[in-house]
């Protein structure tokens, strides 16, 4: 299957746009107490992007017979989550970045103590939404705490402060890969989870879509790190080149470009293997890994 595959791409784009119109709606009722706070929010929630987090959700719960419509909020939810961690990452306290998503950060468009506050609304924003999806209690309980997990000690922060604490150090390819298995693929794995759940899967196909994300996560990450060194700014709507002035072990410094290549097709056959046999109709989920694999941006 190719990762141009027409049928694909349009199912891709569907969900996006599904995903899309239903955050538009997002923080715009007259009863917002501060205008400011919601436009930052706004800001960096709808600035595009790939959306591949509750693409995901609503592709597992799909695979597993589950009803895509239930489970939108809950896939709004994550990319609620992630758009926090995006504005909070380019603070200049964290990676001090000017550029995301082809525009201005949060805190060069809105001062700091806005973005620091969007980012941390967005965040309990998130966990409304999950908490109020239209699904039984036990698996909306279940999957706020999949959400849960992955933004905080054992996710997206306890992988940020790792990744702090190993700059300016040569890291071994464990330390590196521990960063990322929580600062990257904690929240895949979440959105992959949370899908499953929306649509009351089994244990086996939790299982299975653990093993995808994780290596799908791992793949991502190594992308990225090769996208650093080979892309431009225009290209990725950031700024390139930022883990080598932080003095940040990469997986391309570990292994080198060609290297990292490689390592990303070997993990994108994991992530693709470990849906064989617990999913009906894996077809798309099989796709966006390798889809994901040859991204330019």
């Amino acid at each position: 299957m190719t990762s141009n595959n027409p049928e694909m791409l349009r199912e891709y784009e569907r969900c996006r746009e599904i995903v899309d119109r239903s955050l538009e709606k997002c923080f715009t009722s007259a009863g917002i107490p501060h205008r400011g706070l919601a436009e930052a929010m706004r800001y960096s929630l709808l600035a595009g992007g790939k959306r591949i987090r509750p693409v995901l959700v609503l592709q597992f719960c799909r695979a597993c017979g589950g009803d895509e419509e239930k489970a939108l909020p809950a896939a709004c939810a994550v990319e609620m989550l992630h758009t926090y961690s995006l504005i909070h990452d380019d603070l200049p306290c964290m990676d001090d970045d000017d550029l995301r998503r082809g525009r201005p950060s949060n805190h060069i468009v809105f001062g700091e103590c806005t973005a620091t506050l969007a980012g941390d609304a967005l965040q309990a924003e998130a966990f409304s939404l999950i908490l109020n999806s239209p699904l039984p209690a036990d698996r909306v309980v279940r999957m706020a705490a999949y959400l849960a997990e992955a933004g905080g000690l054992y996710g997206i922060c306890g992988g940020q402060a790792l990744d702090i604490d190993g700059e300016g150090r040569c890291l071994e390819e464990n330390e590196i890969t521990e960063i990322h298995r929580y600062k990257t693929a904690s929240l895949l794995k979440a959105c992959a989870l949370i899908g499953v759940s929306a649509a009351g899967g089994t244990e086996s196909q939790i299982k299975g879509a653990s093993r995808y994300a994780e290596a799908l996560g791992l793949a991502f990450q190594i992308r990225d790190d090769v996208l650093d060194c080979t892309a431009d700014e225009k290209q990725l709507g950031k700024t390139v080149g930022s883990d080598a002035g932080r003095e940040k072990s990469t997986f391309v410094s570990l292994y080198g470009v060609e290297g990292c290549r490689e390592l990303v097709r070997c993990k994108t056959a994991e992530a693709q293997e470990a849906l064989t046999g617990c999913f009906d109709d894996c077809g798309f989920l099989a796709w966006l890994a390798g889809y994901l694999a040859e991204r330019t941006a």
